[in-house]
């Protein structure tokens, strides 16, 4: 069946930057007539060879646009305490068997030919390659030694993917140790760095290795002084809570590794049952010692979805395994003497439990810091000692308070804690004596803060400026000075300081009288008329906050006179544990509707019109975005869906959906039921209803939301949708969650989805 439908485009811009000069008042009429003229052919022309490559592409013949590939129904009906639910895309779910892979091939080759002939596109993919190679380079993962070395992965300006580095204090130089660009790739798809720690005393290095952005990682070990690989090499590793730890000896690292699976195994059992193990270096594999985890130990007792992992804290005598309960927040954590581990039985001995409710945890010597959200829904700091930890008798370092304690850090000289303020992140400090007071600390232009590296072993910190409008610095924190200086780690990029570009905290009434805060970019002196492009975006889960963070490539959406807002929704953790259990569960329809009350704010403030906004959301933001468009289809022009989750009612049959239930329940109680099937934006979707265009992008190897998802909605979307806008799917086979991705492709997905929307506008 050939199915017709609308594409709309923006006007087109020939880009031309000559004229001739000569005779310039004389021709200047005659000039205008011609370049006119030949607006209008090129118009005409790109018009019809984009329907003639459309067609080419679908396998049809010119004179219509046909569609993307039309899905076939066969419905399945569930019922769950008495509700039925259709679900008329299960097939789908097999995204293995020929004709769901087929279709999602056709699918991807239509959204690919029409993406890349919009009006615009080529142009402003363009402007965004050279605001990358413009920018300062991105800095990940600090690590300092005791004598000053440090060790990062950097992306610099045009670089395609982030590699590892080692500064020495001694010379003050960056030297190369990792560069996956330079690893054979199989086929198409890169390496990616997903995980590394260097040894304590700065000889090794061990490094994960994931392919295509999926995220499944192997091990291997760098002696940094000959930039050689170890013959040691560990797969299956767990990287998403998980890092390898070393051992004080420098001997060998504590890991977390995913258990092998029979052939066929169901796809919820990926995750179930990992262990911690140790290698020693120059061991083969197979002869690593278990230490923690599924029925290791009959002290630490871990459910099926739990994950175990080790750390070893420098200048103490203690190790701390936490447990991870799923994609929960709250802790169990065990101490034991570091000299133990090793043993055949570890004394192991509980520090607290879920119950207690902490997120975070520090450690200087044998005192552990923990930040908990027990009677301080916006979290407190307390001690406890590693010698004898009771909880019940924890001293109280900082009490709950109006602010949000967002993390802590243990440094040499004292306890430093990022306080969340009304929106921007500050920096505190408090010495380790007794009844020491906390001090804020004043950032260079009174800017918002990150701690981006902190050492038990070191004084002072590496704190990172934030800021909508402004580049990243990263300062050293001198505590014997008490000032801020520039590390030189982070230099400026040719677009990190622009002037002419403003942002605007301000806050919006949901749908029950409460106020959710919402961050407003755009060009200063912008005209209020309602009709300025708007991208909304909001995330709303697992307690995340959608901090503040500048992106060069803003600019390009910016200087075309559009409006990017942020939606602090409930789901978040802007507030606190009580901001964060506000949008989930049975609460979750707090968040879409709070991103909706933030639309209607953009719009009565002539920010834009319900004509010139786009909503978006990816991961499980695409909860957020997807129950959005199917409440208030009318609010939204267009809206952008990136690896979301879709059918929130079956996720938990996925690989990534048991850790997930903690977080949005289960349909094997009926309060979980009716929560995910609130909140599963699929099941929402009305036949004759006038829907925005929709982009939903996903990576065909994602370990965290099922290709499926987006599969499955593109076709209830297409078969539903009245007003004849379009819903295309854009797959990507080189990449999984986001996780990994390239530069360029990061790049190319940017100019698809902002060239999709500006051709809606």
């Amino acid at each position: 069946m050939v199915r017709l439908r609308t594409i709309s485009f923006a006007p087109l811009h020939t880009g031309c930057e000559f004229a001739p000069t000569f005779n310039r008042n004389r021709n200047k009429d005659r000039m205008q007539q011609t370049l006119t003229a030949l607006e209008t052919a090129m118009k005409n022309l790109t018009v019809a060879v984009l329907a003639i490559v459309v067609c080419l592409i679908a396998g049809c013949e010119p004179g219509g646009d046909p569609g993307p590939p039309t899905a076939r129904i066969e419905n399945v009906i569930d019922e769950h305490y008495g509700t039925k639910v259709d679900d008329p895309y299960r097939y789908m779910e097999n995204v293995k068997a020929p004709e769901v892979r087929s279709w999602i091939k056709g699918q991807a080759r239509y959204a690919a030919g029409v993406l890349s002939a919009l009006p615009g596109r080529d142009a402003l993919l363009a402007r965004l390659v050279e605001l990358d190679s413009g920018r300062a380079h991105k800095i990940r993962g600090l690590v300092r030694l005791a004598d000053g070395t440090l060790f990062y992965t950097k992306m610099g300006a045009g670089d395609n993917i982030s590699k590892l580095y080692v500064r020495f204090s001694a010379d003050n130089l960056d030297k190369l140790l990792i560069d996956p660009e330079k690893i054979p790739s199989v086929g198409s798809q890169h390496y990616s760095i997903s995980t590394y720690n260097p040894s304590p005393d700065g000889r090794f290095v061990v490094y994960g290795l994931a392919k295509g952005g999926s995220e499944e990682t192997v091990l291997h070990v760098l002696n940094v002084r000959t930039g050689k690989d170890l013959p040691d090499t560990i797969d299956r590793i767990e990287t998403a809570y998980n890092y390898p730890a070393w051992s004080a000896d420098n001997k060998g690292f504590f890991y977390c590794r995913r258990r092998k699976l029979a052939a066929g195994a169901p796809a919820t059992e990926v995750y179930k049952k990992s262990k911690v193990c140790y290698h020693k270096l120059g061991d083969r594999q197979g002869e690593d010692k278990d230490i923690l985890g599924w029925g290791i130990s009959e002290l630490v007792k871990l459910g099926e979805a739990d994950f175990p992992s080790i750390s070893i804290p420098a200048n103490s005598d203690f190790a701390i395994a936490k447990i991870k309960h799923g994609d929960s927040n709250e802790l169990t954590l065990y101490a034991a003497p570091v000299k133990t581990l090793l043993s055949a039985d570890i004394p192991w001995v509980r520090v607290c439990d879920v119950e207690d409710e902490v997120t975070r945890f520090a450690v200087l010597a044998d005192s552990i810091y923990l930040k908990t959200a027990k009677d301080a829904p916006r979290f407190k700091v307390i001690k406890t000692s590693l010698n004898n930890p009771d909880i019940t008798k924890a001293r109280v370092l900082i009490p709950a308070s109006r602010s949000v304690v967002d993390r802590i850090e243990a440094a040499k000289d004292a306890l430093y804690v990022v306080i969340n303020d009304g929106g921007v992140n500050r920096i505190a400090r408090m010495e380790y004596k007794e009844n020491a007071a906390v001090k804020m600390l004043e950032l260079p232009d009174n800017r918002g803060g990150y701690i981006v590296s902190a050492s038990p072993r070191l004084a002072g910190v590496l704190v990172s400026t934030s800021s909508w409008t402004k580049g990243s610095l990263i300062y050293s924190f001198d505590p014997a000075s008490g000032e801020f200086t520039d590390s030189g780690l982070l230099p400026r990029g040719k677009f990190d300081d622009l002037p002419g570009f403003v942002s605007t905290e301000t806050k919006a009434k949901s749908h029950d009288g409460v106020m959710v805060p919402l961050s407003i970019i755009h060009k200063k002196g912008l005209k209020l008329d309602g009709d300025n492009p708007t991208l909304l975006s909001g995330y709303g889960a697992y307690g995340f906050s959608s901090n503040v963070r500048f992106r060069p490539l803003s600019i390009a959406w910016l200087e075309r006179g559009g409006v990017l807002a942020v939606a602090h929704v409930r789901g978040g953790g802007e507030y606190g544990k009580e901001w964060h259990h506000a949008g989930r569960m049975l609460t979750k329809p707090n968040t879409w509707k709070d991103f909706i009350a933030c639309a209607e704010y953009l719009i009565e403030n002539r920010y834009t019109s319900k004509k010139r906004l786009a909503g978006q959301g990816g991961s499980a933001g695409g909860i957020l975005i997807g129950r959005a468009i199917t409440e208030r289809p009318d609010l939204f022009a267009a809206a952008i869906c990136s690896v979301g989750v879709m059918d929130a009612i079956r996720m938990e049959t996925t690989t990534n959906g048991v850790p997930n239930i903690a977080e949005f329940g289960t349909v094997t109680n009926e309060d979980g039921f009716r929560g995910l099937h609130a909140m599963s934006a699929y099941h929402h979707v009305k036949d004759g209803v006038s829907y925005p265009a929709v982009l939903l992008t996903h990576g065909a190897n994602d370990p965290r939301v099922e290709l499926w998802m987006s599969a499955k909605m593109t076709a209830r979307l297409q078969a539903a949708t009245s007003s004849g806008k379009p819903v295309l799917f854009r797959v990507d086979y080189r990449a999984g969650h986001g996780v990994g991705s390239t530069m360029r492709q990061k790049l190319e997905q940017t100019a698809d989805k902002w060239s999709f929307l500006f051709a809606q506008f």
